[in-house]
């Protein structure tokens, strides 16, 4: 195909304009990760000891699997991951495996299968349906870009200019093609979809941590609402001062999980707190629990494993606080995970609250079962979640959240906290990391 003048004469000269201003060539992110120290106090051991073995259960699912050995590692251009051998080699590997699959189903091929493997490249096919029209896609608008290349060296400066506009808007396509494709390549993960629980405790540093404790548990509900998720207190267990010891909430909505799982580990605060006179900063430490919450068919929990105890509530409460037993507190014998709730005057109420936070908690244990089978051999590592080792510290006098297993920084720390678009942005640069590392993953289980 040998493109002419012609080829461009019914672009609008308004549109080639919108499309140059608006075209978004891909800058490179490389965001290396820094082989950060564990932060420890003697003093604080058993702090950390102590949060180790009541929640190391809880952090975060698939995320990051770290070696303090790996000293860099960062997140590729789209282009770079697509420059790579192994990428190509897969491709092309998953062309060949369609075109087998969609040959014995189209021919007489298929009577050498039995209905069980004709079954298997049904599914197949229609799992690799979306990706072949993508890569095919790609392959057509390349093919477009080459052509377009050539234009530009015309002796007509009129044409080149139209053209340049076309590079550029093919620029684009090829990129967003190619992003799709890279996104059809992760394994989606069933947790994913879910709802979650989500728990706060408060760590190391007394009434200061109780205070950021409360600030953080703000930012996530403000960020739910940010993203329209319904956000259901559980339990909040406020400190004298004003922050929180422990809270807990049901959040539910689209991609709510996906989004929020990268936020489960320990939260370090570097500022003067409210209660200091002298003026010194202080660091404290709190913890983020984020568990997937099971539907019925995912998880089943017999009665007979569970022992069902009733007492009276405590703290503020009103009337029915130490006058009926309401407090419900269940243990899953088997396991000995324990959950409960004293929140609502209704005994009934608080049993169903407790049984929602109990499989929530199984669910997130076997998940972590799963995942830790999964990705033993994993190469790239940032984070084995341990309670001293710190996911992110938010520093107040230089203004600055930094995200230790990526090494991102972004400033405005009061922005941050009101649980918008700074962290949304955070959220979605760790997804990103996430994805590559499981991409690689494919990559290398399938390639040489």
């Amino acid at each position: 195909m040998t493109l002419h003048r012609k080829c461009f004469s019914w672009i609008p000269k308004c549109l080639l304009t919108r499309v140059s201003g608006t075209c978004r060539v891909h800058c490179a992110q490389r965001l290396y990760h820094r082989n950060v120290g564990l932060y420890t106090r003697q003093q604080n051991n058993r702090h950390e000891t102590y949060f180790l073995s009541k929640f190391g259960h809880m952090i975060g699912l698939r995320a990051f699997h770290g070696s303090q050995s790996l000293l860099l590692s960062k997140i590729l251009s789209v282009e770079e991951i697509f420059s790579k051998p192994l990428m190509q080699e897969y491709l092309r590997k998953v062309e060949d495996e369609y075109d087998v699959c969609l040959k014995s189903l189209n021919t007489t091929d298929g009577e050498r299968y039995n209905e069980e493997e004709l079954s298997q490249k049904r599914t197949r096919v229609s799992v690799l349906t979306s990706l072949m029209q993508q890569i095919r896609d790609l392959k057509l608008k390349q093919k477009e870009f080459e052509e377009t290349e050539a234009l530009l060296k015309d002796n007509d400066p009129e044409l080149r200019e139209l053209a340049e506009m076309e590079r550029e808007a093919c620029l684009t396509a090829i990129e967003d093609m190619r992003q799709t494709i890279l996104s059809l390549l992760v394994p989606a993960e069933e947790s994913d979809m879910s709802d979650l629980v989500l728990e706060v405790t408060a760590g190391v540093g007394g009434q200061e941590a109780m205070l950021f404790t409360a600030e953080m548990f703000d930012m996530y509900q403000s960020y739910a609402a940010f993203q329209g998720w319904g956000f259901d207190i559980l339990e909040y267990s406020p400190s004298e001062l004003g922050g929180l010891r422990h809270g807990s909430a049901s959040i539910s909505g689209p991609l709510s999980y996906k989004k929020m799982k990268f936020e489960a580990g320990v939260h370090r605060v570097q500022r003067v707190p409210k209660t200091e006179k002298q003026g010194r900063v202080h660091t404290s430490t709190m913890t983020v629990a984020v568990l997937p919450q099971p539907t019925e068919i995912t998880l089943t929990i017999q009665p007979k494993d569970l022992r069902i105890e009733t007492k009276r509530a405590s703290g503020a409460g009103g009337q029915h606080v130490n006058t009926t037993d309401s407090a419900v507190r269940i243990v899953h014998i088997p396991t000995g995970v324990v959950a409960e709730c004293q929140q609502e005057r209704s005994q009934l109420k608080n049993k169903e609250t407790a049984m929602k936070v109990l499989r929530a908690k199984l669910y997130s244990m076997k998940l972590e079962e799963e995942t830790s089978r999964r990705y033993q051999t994993r190469k790239l590592q940032i984070g084995t979640k341990g309670r001293s080792e710190k996911i992110r510290t938010y520093n107040f006098s230089q203004d600055r959240i930094t995200d230790h297993r990526i090494g991102k920084t972004v400033h405005d720390v009061r922005g941050f906290l009101l649980g918008e678009d700074l962290l949304d942005d955070m959220s979605l640069s760790l997804q990103q990391f996430s994805e590559q590392e499981t991409l690689l993953e494919v990559l290398g289980d399938n390639g040489s």
